[in-house]
């Protein structure tokens, strides 16, 4: 059941992920041809942990980890490592205070993701080798009310909707109601349209959208590789989302991270968020699902299927969520307002 947790203590934006050391460089289309480690204890000891702003700010490859005072823990990353694999070409520009960085696919294809100076997402746009454009992404306008530019804080949602079908277990669900659950509405109604800060931060933004629990793939402890075993039973969910995404190609799906209750909330959260990115790229890679159509997040061992301290597979596992609606304030089917205005109400 949805509880409401308490705010972040410190309203101050989140810091912005740990940029690529090097320039960002197309590579080989098989990640598993360039995998690094894919495990915790290959890294932890390059972590680096400071205080800033009355926040605990904890930096180590690839991902920079906060913890407010509220107790309260958040995970980013750089989406844009998901993005390289199979480009033609990867250019980075300047042009103001934005930062843009556009991937050519080998059929001209282009994925254009602005940057704001603090390193969040503006705009996701997808340009066809026509000149022609679907905004994926818009982030442009950002509610005031949102504490940090980041949380906000509602009350859960009231569902209505049976439980099995506000949350679905994959491995026995029938390829139909993983679909139908992909389309499903939001649960209650949505006031105003949010950012992809505000979903992936803000626990009773995201449970307005059904969500799906991949149980049918599971995780050793402390690692977020996928085998190839465990990758086949994907094919259902890649299914699903190719088709909402061919019926939609604006849609956005959050890919969820977590984890069991054993180790501590840093090493949670960073695992958790590198099974979801992991899962991500599997899905691009293997099955042709379009990169900019997801995004992934880890929320660490705060979701626990098992109620347990102990190891569970059960918890070792990623959730996949709608949140199209979210993003364009319940108009799915429609494009987002123009950059900085406010949907009607």
């Amino acid at each position: 059941m949805a509880v409401r947790r308490p705010p972040p203590q410190v309203a101050a934006p989140l810091p912005p992920p740990p940029q690529p050391q090097s320039k960002l460089t197309p590579l080989p289309a098989n990640p598993a041809a360039v995998q690094g480690p894919r495990r915790l204890e290959d890294f932890r000891n390059e972590r680096r942990e400071v205080q800033e702003g009355g926040r605990t700010v904890i930096t180590e490859p690839g991902r920079v980890i906060i913890r407010d005072p509220s107790g309260e823990a958040f995970v980013r990353h750089d989406e844009m490592e998901r993005f390289r694999f199979g480009a033609r070409d990867i250019e980075t520009q300047r042009v103001g205070n934005e930062t843009r960085t556009i991937v050519v696919r080998p059929d001209g294809t282009q994925i254009v993701t602005v940057l704001a100076p603090d390193g969040s997402m503006l705009r996701r746009i997808r340009r066809d080798p026509m000149g022609r454009e679907v905004v994926i992404i818009d982030n442009s306008y950002r509610d005031p009310r949102a504490v940090g530019g980041f949380y906000v804080d509602l009350p859960p949602p009231v569902v209505r909707i049976p439980y099995d079908r506000y949350i679905v277990d994959a491995a026995d669900a029938p390829p139909d109601l993983i679909y139908d659950t992909m389309e499903a509405p939001p649960v209650d109604r949505i006031d105003r349209r949010y950012t992809l800060d505000e979903i992936r931060y803000s626990p009773n933004v995201r449970m307005l959208m059904p969500s799906i629990d991949v149980n049918s793939i599971n995780f050793d402890s402390g690692s977020w590789e996928i085998s190839p075993d465990q990758a086949a039973k994907l094919q259902v969910i890649a299914d699903g989302l190719n088709r909402a995404i061919q019926r939609n190609p604006r849609e956005v799906f959050l890919i969820e991270g977590h984890t069991d209750a054993t180790g501590n909330d840093t090493d949670n959260l960073s695992l958790s968020d590198r099974r979801a990115e992991a899962a991500a790229e599997l899905l691009t890679q293997q099955f042709g699902v379009p990169a900019e159509n997801l995004t992934s997040q880890g929320y660490g061992s705060q979701y626990l299927k098992e109620q347990t301290d102990g190891p569970s597979r059960i918890n070792r596992r990623v959730t996949i969520r709608r949140i199209t609606p979210l993003l364009n304030g319940g108009t799915a089917s429609l494009p987002p307002p123009p950059p900085g205005v406010a949907p009607p109400r």
